[in-house]
């Protein structure tokens, strides 16, 4: 399938599209959220109590009225915690393993631009088949990479937006991961700003939300719908 890239649209066109996904399958997207969180918390809250993680996080804010040097060898004790490696593994699989539900938010997408009507079962379409393992394997090769480059910030931000689009180009086009990347790097260098601004946007609002709590019900899965708006600017694989 050939890959065209299109004449630019304005940033604020595609953040305006971006908000009329999100906004169209806000119920989904709470959905999305509470599936997320609720998962996550429940794995991680059984494993940090089960590893004794948990007692010394509470104990923390003790420390912290302590003073800073008590508060950092509390941080330390947890870190030298001979079960926080695992505590951190199960972290990451968890996460691998919620991955495929941001593919369920982007084909609910797609069927928007088609004229359909989302629907509940679209949420999994990241579970069906073959997909789970796909982009679970993904995930991980990109958790891997991203971990080693984020104490530097800078390679870290570069990866992100190098792999920005490699999930819907292997979900959509059938890419394999080394296409997808070779398509994401040529459409960051015809479309700089427009991905950095956009993505600068999805990431103030995310993390907006996640900061006060209950907004990150709202928002958690905006990024998506920014990742897909760019995406569906960007490469038209549909006629």
């Amino acid at each position: 399938m050939q890959t065209n890239y299109p004449q630019k649209k304005g940033i604020g066109f595609i953040l305006s599209e971006a908000f009329a996904y999100w906004n169209r399958t806000l119920v989904y997207q709470i959905l999305f959220s509470l599936i997320y969180f609720s998962v996550l918390f429940v794995v991680l809250f059984y494993f940090a109590t089960r590893f004794g993680i948990m007692e010394q996080y509470i104990g923390l804010s003790e420390k912290l009225k302590q003073g800073m040097e008590v508060y950092r060898k509390g941080v330390q004790e947890i870190a030298d915690n001979p079960n926080f490696l695992k505590f951190q593994i199960i972290w990451l699989l968890t996460m691998a393993f919620l991955f495929p539900l941001n593919l369920g938010l982007m084909k609910m997408f797609r069927k928007l631009d088609q004229g359909e009507k989302p629907a509940m079962e679209d949420l999994f379409a990241g579970y069906a088949g073959t997909n789970f393992f796909i982009y679970t394997s993904f995930f991980l090769f990109w958790s891997i990479i991203y971990v080693y480059t984020v104490p530097t910030i800078f390679l870290a931000l570069i990866w992100v937006l190098v792999t920005l689009f490699c999930a819907p180009l292997m979900f959509f086009m059938d890419k394999r991961i080394p296409e997808a990347v070779a398509l994401n790097f040529k459409a960051l260098r015809l479309y700089p700003l427009e991905i950095l601004v956009c993505t600068f946007v999805a990431f103030a609002f995310k993390y907006f939300g996640i900061l006060t709590f209950i907004g990150a019900i709202f928002t958690l899965p905006f990024w998506n719908a920014v990742i897909y708006a760019l995406y569906s600017k960007i490469f038209r694989e549909l006629k």
